[in-house]
């Protein structure tokens, strides 16, 4: 059904604070929760943290004292949600679990956006993140068997698999080559446009997360591993910002943030089965209805036209599935790819490029934490960890070795 975020009534702005009671909700049971809840969970847990970061960068570059108090009003309502959203996360459930979820979002969201995207070189891009994401979980799976004997297809169920994806000791690049060409604002699709936004603030929450809770593990393999793949998320969240249309104003910028919200929690509503966390998203979009329609308004006083901006109906909802077709497909044709300058594609169509190997051979000239995790646990338990829904491995050279 056709939903337009202008027409719909939302929750007045001054009904909107809650005290901390409403705030402290109950987290899930980690044994009980359906994976994409909680990938739902983590993704708006980072849509909302990418509000703030935002909201807070405009502020500073905004003299304008009605926009700044309306930006000042949202974002410290946004900040209860993303409390909220964050707070459903249990205490006893490991940093390492939890990153489990992390890179299943990565995964299944990535593929979801690529399989869907209407830019063909967005698409691209995508893809090529993609195949990352898809090793990091076979990564840190293996970590997770070997240093706490917790099979990761306890958390994914049989909804993504895990084996290995472009092998994560080969994605360290050059920064210049990790910058794509950014879209057109005018001549992008709006779904290019939320697409881009939602994956770049997924992929901003994952490498925070690494950032701040790499260095809680004990062991110094775990430690490594965390480190080695924060700088490669680092790196996807350089590629896709890039997509973005540097020449985009600010108020355009702050609209396109408010509807994107408007429509995660639109669709997610839709897709939610966990009747605890169903009323969060449906409280959330009723919030951000009003937030989006009251920066409309100043918009339009600024000279904005919205209909130019933003769709006036939501495009098709995101939805969280499984992507094990599509992953596969991807891993045979593109496993080998790589990036130099904006382009990307296998490396006999590449220039040479002498900075990757630089990098390459500086970085891993004693190894990768990435590589020897998988050494480990293979001298541990024989093998390493894999779930494989689908058969053997699309690839050849990285079918299971004993």
């Amino acid at each position: 059904m056709s939903f337009n975020p202008f027409k719909e009534r939302g929750i007045a702005a001054d009904k909107q604070l809650r005290n901390w009671q409403e705030l402290n909700v109950k987290p899930y049971d980690k044994n009980e929760v359906h994976p994409y809840t909680k990938a739902r969970i983590i993704l708006m847990n980072g849509v909302e943290v990418e509000g703030a970061i935002f909201s807070h960068q405009f502020a500073r570059n905004c003299n304008a004292p009605e926009l700044k108090k309306q930006l000042a009003l949202t974002r410290r309502v946004e900040q209860q949600q993303q409390k909220t959203i964050n707070w459903l996360s249990p205490g006893d459930e490991s940093p390492l679990e939890t990153t489990i979820g992390y890179e299943q979002v990565a995964v299944d969201l990535t593929a979801f956006l690529a399989a869907n995207v209407p830019d063909q070189y967005v698409k691209q891009v995508f893809d090529f993140g993609l195949l990352e994401d898809f090793d990091h979980l076979y990564r840190y799976a293996n970590l997770l068997e070997m240093t706490q004997g917790v099979k990761a297809e306890k958390l994914v169920g049989k909804l993504t698999e895990i084996t290995p994806g472009r092998p994560t000791v080969k994605e360290h690049r050059h920064p210049f080559d990790d910058v794509r060409k950014p879209m057109n604002r005018m001549a992008a699709d709006p779904l290019t446009k939320l697409y881009t936004l939602t994956l770049l603030a997924g992929e901003q929450q994952t490498m925070n997360f690494y950032m701040n809770i790499g260095n809680t593990l004990q062991d110094q393999v775990g430690r490594g591993l965390y480190q080695e793949i924060a700088m490669i998320e680092e790196q996807h969240v350089t590629q896709y910002e890039s997509l973005l249309d540097p020449q985009t104003p600010w108020i355009e910028n702050a609209l396109l943030h408010e509807y994107n919200e408007c429509w995660l929690y639109w669709s997610f509503l839709q897709e939610e089965t966990d009747r605890h966390v169903k009323p969060i998203w449906e409280l959330h979009l009723g919030m951000e209805l009003t937030h989006l329609q009251n920066l409309g308004k100043i918009a339009g006083k600024m000279g904005v036209n919205l209909d130019q901006v933003l769709p006036q109906t939501f495009p098709a909802p995101l939805q969280f599935k499984s992507q094990v077709n599509y992953v596969r497909e991807i891993l045979a044709t593109q496993i080998d790819y790589n990036a130099f300058e904006t382009e990307i594609g296998p490396p006999d169509q590449l220039p040479e490029n002498r900075r990757y190997v630089e990098c390459q051979d500086l970085l891993n000239v004693k190894g990768a934490p990435s590589e020897e995790v998988i050494k480990m646990n293979q001298r541990k338990n024989g093998q390493d960890y894999r779930l494989e829904l689908a058969g053997q491995h699309p690839v050849k050279e990285l079918r299971q070795k004993k």
